[in-house]
């Protein structure tokens, strides 16, 4: 663990692009990142949907993997008449998982969602899943209406309710899914950063035996904690999506 070089906390902000740097175009480890990422989790998505008499071990990974997302996620929150839903947010675990994990891989060693853009762009999708969700299944008149306007109330009500409904639908749930997902994976990303450089200091300047076990195990011990970290926040986004996809489909909600 000790051999690990970490990316210095300039890189947290900004990574030098490997072609085009200063283009619209340009490339660094964060597209990388996210470009495999999405490649392994269409590769899981495709082999949980491959049926086979004797399965191997990621298929059964695979198809473990779409019964947790279908029964514990898509059934308890949006309803069992809303599997479709189920690939759409096994991708999104996924994606996210993989974008995340990569923060403990040797030579990438970087988390994507810890760049502001990718959480953003993870939360524009899921605006427009639940928005699109809520419009197919009420019409965009029913979802607007249900949305800004919750029945039951004086309409007097309405003047203070409406705005407070509006900013919290439309602007607070997204900008909340992307605030989560960057602050946590970027502390624990300069967490990692900055105690793996104190450790090297300490093991560089006390070269003795006696040193070297402190260091080791305090990686050990923060690499394993952002590691769960990393499926615990994957499994947050992923759980929120389908609430607000619930709660938009569901107009008595």
């Amino acid at each position: 663990m000790l051999a690990l070089e970490f990316p210095p906390l300039t890189h947290v902000v900004r990574w030098p692009a490997f072609f085009g740097e200063g283009e619209w175009y340009a490339f660094n480890k964060v597209a990388l990142v996210c470009m495999i990422a999405m490649a392994l989790s269409i590769l899981l998505f495709v082999l949980g949907n491959k049926k086979q008499m004797v399965p191997t071990r990621m298929q059964s990974v695979a198809e473990l993997s779409v019964e947790f997302i279908e029964d514990g996620i898509v059934k308890e929150n949006i309803g069992p008449e809303y599997t479709g839903w189920t690939p759409v947010l096994m991708g999104t675990f996924f994606f996210v998982l993989f974008t995340n994990i990569f923060e403990v891989i040797p030579v990438f060693q970087m988390p994507a969602s810890a760049q502001i853009a990718v959480p953003m762009m993870l939360a524009v999708f899921a605006f427009f899943c639940y928005v699109g969700a809520g419009m197919k299944a009420q019409g965009p008149i029913g979802y607007l209406k249900s949305s800004l306007f919750p029945p039951g109330l004086p309409v007097i009500l309405y003047v203070l309710i409406t705005p407070i409904e509006f900013v919290s639908t439309f602007l607070v749930r997204p900008f909340s899914l992307m605030v989560r997902l960057f602050a946590n994976l970027l502390a624990g990303h300069m967490l990692l950063v900055t105690f793996s450089t104190l450790a090297a200091a300490l093991f560089v300047k006390n070269f003795t035996v006696i040193f070297l076990p402190l260091p080791a195990f305090a990686m050990i011990f923060f690499t394993a904690f952002e590691v769960l970290v990393s499926v615990l926040q994957a499994y947050v986004f992923t759980l929120l999506l389908a609430v607000y996809i619930g709660l938009s489909v569901h107009a008595d909600h």
